[in-house]
């Protein structure tokens, strides 16, 4: 089966978008044709596969599966992806929405921005009750709270921003921060694994955040694990609502809005390659 497909990446932060209105795949073949597809010594290589699909409350219906063929809820990388995907089809129309799992967001394109372009979407409303991220705990929220791992307590916040994160405050990166991220999201207080984010504070309007993706592993950045990052240190009184996360691929923007309480981010996407994938 030959999958025709467009690559895009977020500062490094790659995926393949596939529209489902082009090929004909099951349901159940969606997982096994991201694990090859997204395969970086025998597939186009990526972080996870964005599938556009009919929607009747929206633009477009958006699914997204990591490269180990697992789900996820929502990807604020993936919706920006998605935006400009459908922007280069349709010019000059700016805004779309997408049909996710648990809510329908708009994306916009800001502007030019080089090879690529500013892209900005809404991520909805951040969720810290345990029973929503989920976390198994008898804690109504996980919020600077410890986390045995390891035989280590480890302060972290727990929440939802459309899909579950770990947020821990570090000082600096100088520790195996890819090992613990792993050992993080596989952790039995996490029923559907969990995305970790390790923050460090720079001042009011800026951190740095290393990211460890559930499903991908190392990435080179995350729009929900900036939302998550910002939602957490504005909780604990140590950011302004809006805030550069700076990554080492570069930046992403978060405003946590007050009036509102959601989230806006906005940063880059570029258009990498397009081509047919052939899926045996």
């Amino acid at each position: 089966m030959l999958i025709p497909f467009e690559k895009y990446h977020a500062l490094r932060n790659d995926f393949v978008v596939v529209d489902r209105s082009k090929v004909r795949l099951t349901t159940r073949q969606l997982g096994s044709v991201a694990k090859a597809i997204c395969d970086r010594k025998s597939g186009a290589g990526a972080d996870g596969v964005v599938y556009l699909s009919e929607s009747y409350d929206a633009d477009r219906k958006f699914d997204i599966y990591n490269a180990d063929a697992s789900w996820a809820e929502k990807s604020g990388n993936g919706l920006r992806i998605a935006g400009l995907y459908e922007y280069l089809l349709n010019k000059p129309r700016r805004t779309y929405s997408f049909e996710t799992a648990i809510s329908t967001d708009t994306v916009s394109v800001v502007k030019k921005d080089g090879a690529g372009y500013q892209m900005k979407c809404e991520l909805g409303r951040p969720a810290f009750e345990s029973k929503y991220v989920p976390v198994k705990t008898r804690k109504r929220f996980l919020i600077n709270s410890s986390l045995k791992v390891g035989g280590v307590d480890f302060p972290v916040t727990c929440l939802s921003v459309g899909n579950p994160h770990t947020v821990l405050i570090v000082s600096d990166f100088g520790f195996d921060w890819q090992s613990l991220g792993h050992e993080i999201e596989h952790h039995k207080s996490f029923p559907h694994r969990t995305n970790v984010e390790f923050v460090r504070i720079v001042n009011r309007r800026k951190i740095q955040v290393a990211d460890w993706e559930r499903g991908a592993g190392a990435t080179g950045s995350s729009g929900t694990g900036a939302a998550a990052s910002v939602c957490t240190t504005v909780l604990m009184g140590l950011t302004e609502r809006n805030c550069e996360v700076v990554f080492e691929t570069g930046s992403l923007f978060i405003d946590w809005k007050e009036s509102s309480g959601t989230i806006e981010l906005t940063g880059p996407v570029v258009p990498v390659c397009s081509g047919s994938f052939l899926f045996t």
